[in-house]
Parts: C-alpha cells; structure tokens; sequence
C-alpha cells in the first residue's frame, strides 16, 4: 500500500513538473509577441501615418507578407478544428484542404499581382472597402459603410474562434479554466495589435508561421514513427470503411471545394497583396505563400489520419472532442520542453489570425467609417490611430462574449460561418472590379449586399440540405453584380482608363 501511494504521489509530481513547464513555454511566448508590439508603438510613433499602421507603408518583403497572409488564414482550425474533423468524420473532409490550396494558390497567382497595382491606382487606398470606392472615383459612402459592417459583424465571430481556441487549449493542457486562459489571450493579442498596427501584426505572424510549420512538420512524422504496425492494424480495423471513402457525395465534395473561394474575398488576406513591395516581391511571396500553405495542409490532414491509426491512446467521445487529438498526440509523444513549444503552435495560430481580424475590422470603421463619414474627412493621424486602437478593444470583447458562451459551437464551425460571409460578400465583387472593366459602382454594392444576404439566409434557413452556403452566396453575389452593372450606365472614362492601365502594366 505504502509503495501504491509512493507511485501515485511521484506520478501526480511527474504531471504536475510536466504542466508546469508547458505553461512557462507559453508565458514566454506570450511575452514575446508583446514585446514585437512595443517595439513597432515606438517606431510608429517616429513615422506617425496611417498608411504605415494600417498598411505597414507598403513595405513588407516577400517573406514576411507570405508568411503573415498565411498565418492569418490558418487560424487553430488548421491544428485542431481540421485534424479533428478528419478524425471523427473520415477523409471526406480532405475535399476542404484541397478547396483551400486550390483556392489560395489561385489568389496569389492572379487576384495578388493587380490588386496590388490597382490599389496604388485608386488613390492608394489601404483598406478594402476603400479600394472598392475609390475604383469607381466615387464619392459616395455607401459601400465604406456596408462593407464596414459586415466586416465588423463577421469579424467579432472569426476572432471569437481564435479565442476559443486559446481556451481549449490552456484548460486541456495546464488545467487553467478555459474562461480565464481566453481573457488571458484576448488582453495579449490586443495589447500587440493595439500597440503595433500592421508591422506589428505582420512580424508576429511570421514566426507565428514558421512556429506552426515546425509543429505540423514534426509531431505527426513522429507519431507515425513511433506507431506500432499490429497496433495501427488493430485500430483500423474497428474504424468502418466509410471513413476511408474520399468521395462520400457531391454535396460534400462541392462544400470542401467551395473552401476555397473564400480566398478571393478575405480581407485580412488579400490586404498582404496590397502591402508588399514591388511586383518583383509578389512573385517571391506567391511561390513561399504557397508551399507554406500546401504543406500545411497536407500536414494537419495527415495529423487527424494518424491521431485515428493510434488507436485507444486518443480518447475523444464528440466532435468537439475530436478537436482536441493533435493536443493528445503531441502531449503523448514529447518530452515537457519540446510539447510546449510545439502546442504553442496552436497558440500562434489562433493569435495570428484574431490580431489580422481586429486590425481589419478596426482599418474599416476608422478609415472608412469614421473619418469620411463621423468626421468629414478632417481626422488627424494621432486620432486615426486612437480611434482604431478603441475599436480593436470593443471588437476583442464582443468576441470574449461570444466565446465564453457555451453554446457558441465548434472552432470549425465558427470559423465556416465567418468564412462563408466573407467569401460571398467579397469574392465576387473583388474579382469582377480587378478583371472586368464594365463594373460598376451600384453593381459592386448589390454584389457585396446579395452574396451577404444570400449567404446569411441559406445558412439559417437551408443549412441542413448539406451544402456550405459559400457556394450559392458566391454565385448569387456574382450574378447580383453582373446584372446590376449591366442595367446600369457605362462606367465613366476616368474609370476605364484606370482599368486600362492596371491592366496593362503601366501602373506598378
């Protein structure tokens, strides 16, 4: 009896060492990226624009924007909401992954290089929604307005993910509970972004990326080399044959698919297209951009399929649960030291996305809510700054709200939502405006509002026919675009010549 005691007491010594040093992995981490956001407060203070807080002046390398576009995409659904899906459902969700490469590669090879060019021509916008307006030579609001609410809208529900994950992690990981370790990551994610702005938020996710590639490069190659053949057999033969069926139906093929239309219209995305440097960058930054992103993909697919080949070591009895396997397999495999710096991953993921998403939302309603509209266009740049600043803060506590709620739903399905509004809303209308040179101003708005509406419906109403609302979204927003330019006036010639020289060259 006295040695059972013994056993349990060094075990639960042994747990709590193995905790302990975890959690101090992420303490430093976390005191690293706030320590990236004070740096870039004193260097913003001595430049002192908008463009460079929101915009990083259009100076990021091909590595840098690579890597943060990349990193701001893969939030913690890339290392738990997308490992746990082809866990617990089979490799029908693979068609996701592909969506998403096939999607990403095609933004950067043919949306990154005009969109660029374009937005310097437009009156070098640094936001979205004023790329959009200022492509037309409007001076109308409207569309700053819309897109600015949506973008507020869907933003709070994207950030409310990555915070969510910070929570799962911390409480699966060091036991703290789930609502402080969010509060915890909210308060450091706004303090770099807050302080920072774009160069901030930039740098961060760079190693933020490089973090979350070394993760996905090694714990599921380990995994597999440490998996035993009879065990990996045993397993497999009680998994049912459906979950090794690729094509389940077309339903689930087209929504896998659909994933990757999303890229075309991401805004905290395609903004990295307009801050690099040159279009000698934009070709270095399309081929990092996307191997990143390939292998990322290919490797968080491979960590849910052998999280599955290791049997009853990965205990999950829901969905939700399942999110949880890379977690598992990292903690079963590693030593103390090296788990935590690879789970820190999930922490970079999950802070590398919010703090895109909060500067996004915060560049919308500051550049294109309140000084052309609140303000009349007679904003200084320290007001600028403090008035995104404060939207950061609302938005990162609208987003704790949603998190703590315990009836907010998976990772993966947060992320869907916010992806599919996005992707409907934007995608259509940025492609059209970069490659169609009759567009117009009034079609560009009914796309944003169709692609928006239809979306929203289709997921509340018909959300249960299985088809991800992206699809019709993105083809009702096409086709609300289409008609309305169409039945409208001719774009003016200023607008055309615009177009006429983006398209050829002449503007870089």
């Amino acid at each position: 009896m006295e040695d059972l005691r013994r056993a349990l007491k060094d075990g639960k010594e042994r747990l709590e060492w193995f905790m302990n040093t975890e959690l101090a992995i992420f303490i430093i981490y976390l005191i690293i990226t706030v320590s990236i956001g004070v740096f870039f407060f004193f260097r913003s203070r001595e430049s002192g624009s908008e463009k460079e807080y929101f915009l990083g002046g259009r100076k990021m390398g091909p590595w840098v924007s690579a890597l943060s576009a990349g990193a701001s995409d893969m939030s913690a659904w890339v290392l738990m909401g997308l490992p746990g899906s082809i866990y617990f459902y089979g490799i029908g969700q693979t068609w996701i992954a592909i969506g998403l490469a096939l999607g990403y590669t095609l933004s950067w090879i043919f949306e990154a290089p005009r969109l660029r060019r374009y937005s310097i021509a437009a009156k070098d916008s640094i936001t979205i929604p004023q790329y959009l307006t200022n492509r037309f030579l409007s001076s109308s609001k409207a569309m700053q307005a819309i897109c600015a609410v949506i973008f507020l809208v869907a933003y709070t529900i994207y950030a409310a993910s990555s915070i969510s994950a910070c929570g799962t992690l911390f409480e699966k990981v060091v036991g703290i509970d789930s609502h402080v370790a969010m509060y915890l990551a909210a308060i450091v994610i706004v303090a770099y972004t807050f302080m920072g702005g774009f160069s901030a938020v930039c740098w961060t996710d760079f190693f933020q990326g490089m973090l979350m590639l070394g993760a996905l490069l090694i714990a599921p190659i380990f995994a597999l080399a440490l998996i035993n053949a009879g065990d990996s057999a045993s397993a497999m033969s009680q998994v049912g044959g459906g979950y090794w069926t690729l094509f389940t139906n077309w339903k689930d093929v087209a929504s896998g698919l659909g994933w990757g239309l999303g890229y075309f219209g991401m805004p905290h995305i395609i903004i990295r297209f307009m801050s690099v440097r040159s279009d000698k960058d934009i070709k270095k930054s399309a081929t990092i951009g996307i191997s990143w992103t390939v292998l990322i993909l290919g490797f968080s697919v491979a960590a849910g399929i052998i999280a599955r080949m290791m049997g009853e070591r990965i205990v999950v009895g829901s969905a939700s649960e399942a999110e949880t396997v890379f977690i598992q397999m990292v903690r079963l495999i590693f030593p103390a030291a090296i788990s935590g710096v690879l789970l820190s991953a999930i922490l970079a993921a999950s802070m590398s996305t919010a703090d895109s998403q909060l500067l996004a939302s915060a560049s919308a309603f500051a550049s294109d809510v309140y000084k052309p509209i609140l303000r009349k266009g007679k904003a200084e740049d320290a007001e600028m700054f403090w008035i995104g600043r404060l939207v950061v803060l609302i938005i990162a506590l609208a987003a704790l709200l949603i998190a703590t709620d315990p009836n907010c739903g998976t990772i993966m399905g947060l992320v869907g939502n916010a992806w599919g509004v996005f992707g409907a809303a934007f995608g259509p209308v940025i492609l059209l405006s970069l490659f169609w040179k009759r567009l117009t101003f009034k079609g560009a708005v009914a796309g944003i509002v169709c692609g928006a509406a239809v979306d929203i419906l289709w997921l509340a109403f018909l959300g249960d026919f299985g088809l991800y609302e992206i699809i019709p979204g993105f083809v009702c927003g096409l086709l609300g675009a289409l008609v309305v330019s169409l039945l409208d006036r001719q774009p003016k010639p200023e607008v055309t010549a615009m177009f006429d020289r983006v398209a050829s060259g002449q503007e870089r």
